[in-house]
């Protein structure tokens, strides 16, 4: 692996840790808004499947060890394990599958790209939300989905067109 690789998958990791810092507590759900969502498209997007899912995997790797890098300052694989983790483990996947998806500069199929990563969020987010919290899928679904989909859906629309900025400067 070159330096230059590691660099980048670096900084996404980092990226996701500042977008967990903007976390916004929402009085109807138990998980908060942030911007990690954001920087997970991204990185598939931009660094591609393997190494965007890299990213994910260090920034999960450095929560785990108590790094306080995920939302409210909060570290340590009781959040990985707990309501939220789901979310946090679907990084991982999401950001692999956006990159796989996501060739090319054309809005629309990077955009779809993203809203399928997105759903993979969601379902892994809501089934360990439905098993922590002894709540069905669906009350799952309304209280850790649902308040979420506009907010994601312009965070998409966000990493698109960041990633295709990027690509046609050829800055990575």
């Amino acid at each position: 692996m070159t330096a230059r690789r590691i660099a980048y998958i670096s900084v996404f990791a980092a990226l996701t840790a500042v977008g967990a810092i903007v976390s916004f507590p929402l009085p109807f759900s138990s998980i908060p808004f942030t911007l990690q969502v954001l920087f997970v498209l991204l990185s598939g997007l931009v660094l591609g499947p393997v190494d965007g899912a890299l990213s994910q995997i260090v920034y999960l790797s450095m929560g785990a060890v108590g790094l306080p890098v995920f939302a409210g300052f909060s570290g340590g694989l009781g959040i990985i394990l707990g309501k939220s983790g789901g979310y946090l483990i679907g990084f991982v996947l999401a950001s692999f599958f956006v990159g796989w998806l996501g060739k090319g500069t054309n809005f629309v199929r990077l955009f779809l790209a993203c809203i399928l990563a997105l759903s993979i969020i969601y379902f892994f987010g809501a089934l360990q939300l439905s098993i922590v919290m002894a709540l069905g899928f669906k009350r799952a679904l309304i209280i850790g989905v649902f308040p979420f989909i506009l907010w994601d859906v312009v965070k998409a629309a966000m990493a698109v067109a960041i990633a295709i900025k990027l690509k046609t400067a050829k800055v990575i």
